[in-house]
């Protein structure tokens, strides 16, 4: 009922839906200046020269077989998805699966984060079984077994590469890694504890999702451990991909040093701050490194080396995605996307 002097509530309900969504774009828009803003200003520090004599030493075999290592692992990680996935009773087929994780690999390029390419493939995974909320937290377990994961290559690559430091630089690392890893196991009682409505409105749905995926985690022990080698062969494999390239244009430290620095700049560059990480994820890397005395123009062009073997990657995957998405290929149909197997045992497990 409308009240005078003020507007309808259908009125008030678009404007409040147009707003959201202008913010959204807004958001959108400012990451995208900070990725053009942190690329424009390491490109106009670093020396060209420099950059332009390391790129040219990258041979396209070496570049070829990054992509093959980049591809690879991902299918180990759609392995992994899957599982987790079935884990709640979806019964979701290997096809279809991959059908799902190559869609939201592909839209990794093109949305602002890594969460638009996991809740796409969790959505076309939901529609296939049925089973929506199981896609969910599937994803949800995926990527907290990937930030486990993260966390214990950057421990023990700082604890092995302080020695390619000296003075404060190795005090500072051996100090920070034990003194973050005791703050952190000290705040998990405190973040389990607390109560969801004392959480900030919209953090509530994703810690929600985050909780319910460690408690499933914690109930199917050996699901967890699957999931957390897989995570752990991909993630070193990815470290030393990059380490590979990074020799082969004249990038000449400890490999401990890149299990201490790679996964440091992932981590930074979910950071929802720029577009997919893009700028973020290249400075980190370069002032990581500098600490080991790398010029930064090396560091820059190993990583953009490292950004294209990433497009590549998610456009492979886009073509995976477009040629299982056929009426009768890979599970499309939601009848084919079932599993006939019986469920695996942490997938009974769950059920108590």
């Amino acid at each position: 009922m409308a009240v005078a002097g003020l507007p309808p509530p259908e009125a008030v309900g678009r404007f409040g839906l147009r707003a959201e969504a202008d913010r959204k774009v807004m958001k959108l828009w400012l990451k995208i200046l900070t990725s053009v803003v942190v690329m424009t200003l390491l490109f106009m520090l670093i020396p060209w020269q420099e950059a332009q004599r390391a790129g040219s030493q990258i041979s396209l075999a070496v570049w070829g077989v990054a992509l093959c290592g980049f591809m690879t692992g991902h299918l180990l990680g759609a392995a992994k998805w899957r599982m987790m996935v079935n884990a709640g009773r979806s019964r979701l087929r290997w096809l279809a699966a991959t059908r799902c994780y190559a869609a939201g690999l592909f839209a990794n390029l093109c949305l602002p984060s890594i969460v638009g390419g996991d809740v796409l493939r969790a959505t076309l995974a939901g529609k296939a079984t049925g089973r929506p909320e199981a896609a969910v937290l599937g994803g949800v377990a995926d990527r907290v077994s990937d930030l486990v994961v993260s966390g214990l290559l950057i421990s023990v690559g700082g604890l092995l590469a302080g020695g390619a430091l000296s003075g404060w630089q190795a005090q500072l690392v051996s100090l920070s890694l034990p003194i973050g890893l005791g703050v952190g196991l000290c705040c998990l009682p405190l973040v389990f504890q607390r109560r969801l409505s004392r959480w900030p409105a919209r953090y509530r749905g994703l810690i929600a999702r985050s909780l319910i995926a460690l408690r499933r985690f914690w109930r199917t022990p050996r699901i967890a451990m699957r999931a957390l080698l897989i995570s752990l062969v991909v993630q070193s494999g990815f470290v030393l991909l990059n380490a590979w390239i990074g020799r082969a244009i004249g990038i000449e430290v400890p490999l401990a040093v890149w299990f201490l620095t790679w996964p440091l700049a992932k981590v930074a560059a979910l950071a929802p701050i720029s577009f997919g990480g893009i700028g973020v994820r290249d400075a980190t890397l370069a002032a990581l490194l500098a600490s080991f005395g790398v010029p930064p123009a090396l560091s820059l062009v190993a990583s953009l080396i490292w950004q294209s073997v990433i497009i590549a990657g998610g456009l492979l995957s886009g073509l995976v995605w477009w040629r299982l998405s056929g009426p009768d290929r890979g599970g499309w149909r939601k009848r084919e996307a079932f599993d006939a197997r019986p469920i695996e045992d942490g997938s009974r497990s769950s059920r108590a």
